[in-house]
């Protein structure tokens, strides 16, 4: 793992509580955690523990429904900075434990919120996961290939992306308005609204007329022969992402293809027979091959790694981006403060 820097990590010395909640709410707790802060993780007794989500936080199994568990709760609350929670709307004020009463024992603390729906409006009690969150927004309807159903993104863009995030980033933004002022500030993190500021550049490609709602015809969604992931003779695939004509033709001119005959980047009508060209010309050799080849270049052309394979490439390697402890692969605190 890196050494920290000599002056310790930026959120050294603050302290935060965790409450009931998975997936955002305890990725979240792990950016605060990997930027120097102490976590307090209260939850079930048995609640089943993501080894890294929670690394560096002290655990507390606790039964909210008990007066005592809560004054035990409101004691670590009382000499926080910062608490996050996500249970729905209205779970944390039954239990005694809502912004008012935070506030009353620590006017200083930023209280985190974070659902899918958000604090309001008719589905704010409704349950859901991020696929169902991020297919309020229109991302979800944007992915995948045009003859098939919308492929969900594993949940990095709407668990954590819109998620865990946008929470973390409200927070730092009260936490510094709370050193000033004394007050702390309520944080209604939803991830319906963070993945529609991250859908803002659709908005702004459709207003060039460089998007629309179909699928596998716009930019980023694979249907430019220069922007999409190709198969290798082993199985694996090459992901190509020359946006710019300069890599464009480095590209072309690794591969051997002449500009004049297989065409420019923006002729449309072309694409087809593009993408069926560098469809036979990536599967007639193994990754490795492609990887080699296009290694010293700026053509934008790399390999498409497992999760395992990613670990042990050169440039995740040379920057320690990955550790083992305990035997599970840990990828490293980001950002890094040097």
């Amino acid at each position: 793992m890196l050494s920290v820097p000599p002056d310790g990590l930026p959120l050294k010395g603050y302290h935060v509580v965790e409450l009931m909640g998975i997936g955002p709410v305890p990725y979240a707790g792990q950016l605060l955690g990997d930027m120097g802060a102490s976590v307090i993780r209260f939850e079930k007794a048995g609640a089943y523990r993501l080894p890294v989500e929670n690394r560096g936080k002290t655990c507390i199994p606790v039964d909210l429904q008990d007066e005592n568990s809560r004054k035990d709760v409101l004691e670590h609350i009382s000499s926080a900075h910062i608490l996050i929670e996500g249970g729905r709307p209205g779970v944390a004020e039954k239990l005694g434990l809502g912004p008012a009463d935070c506030h009353r024992v620590n006017p200083k603390i930023v209280y985190g919120r974070m659902t899918g729906w958000g604090q309001s409006g008719p589905w704010a009690h409704k349950a859901g996961h991020d696929i169902n969150y991020i297919g309020l927004t229109g991302a979800l309807h944007a992915m995948g290939w045009k003859d098939n159903p919308p492929c969900p993104p594993l949940n990095l863009v709407g668990d954590y992306g819109g998620g865990s995030g946008f929470l973390v980033m409200g927070i730092l933004a009260a936490l510094l308005e709370a050193e000033k002022t004394g007050r702390g500030r309520v944080i209604d993190a939803a991830i319906i609204d963070g993945t529609a500021s991250m859908m803002g550049i659709v908005y702004s490609l459709e207003s060039m007329n460089l998007w629309t709602t179909q699928r596998e015809v716009n930019l980023l969604d694979g249907s430019h022969p220069y922007y999409r992931c190709y198969a290798t003779s082993d199985g694996s695939f090459i992901a190509v992402g020359c946006l710019e004509e300069k890599f464009y033709r480095e590209m072309l001119n690794i591969l051997g293809l002449n500009i004049s005959d297989f065409g420019g980047q923006n002729d449309s009508g072309l694409w087809p027979e593009q993408i069926k060209i560098l469809t036979d010309i990536f599967v007639a050799c193994s990754r490795k091959y492609w990887e080699d080849l296009f290694e010293h270049s700026d053509a934008c052309v790399t390999p498409v790694l497992t999760y395992e394979e990613a670990t042990y490439h050169p440039q995740n390697k040379a920057r320690k981006s990955y550790y083992i402890r305990d035997g599970i692969t840990h990828p490293i605190a980001s950002p890094r403060f040097i």
